[in-house]
């Protein structure tokens, strides 16, 4: 997280978490099973991030946040 320090990754991972949380139950509103599969794994995914049972990152990054994915 290029630069943060390290209780910010935390409360940032934290965010994630809870936001993925929230999608997860508006895609199942939806009836998206394929969505809610994929925002779970990422949910999991944050949860070992925070609780540390997981690195941030298995690569390096150049600092700037970019996965170079379009928004």
């Amino acid at each position: 997280m290029g630069g943060l320090r390290e209780g910010h990754s935390v409360d940032n991972v934290a965010y994630i978490c809870q936001m993925l949380g929230e999608l997860r139950q508006v895609a199942f509103s939806e009836g998206a099973d394929m969505l809610c599969y994929l925002i779970e794994m990422a949910y999991v995914e944050a949860g070992d991030i925070k609780s540390g049972r997981r690195p941030r990152s298995a690569g390096k990054r150049d600092g700037n946040g970019s996965s170079g994915m379009a928004v």
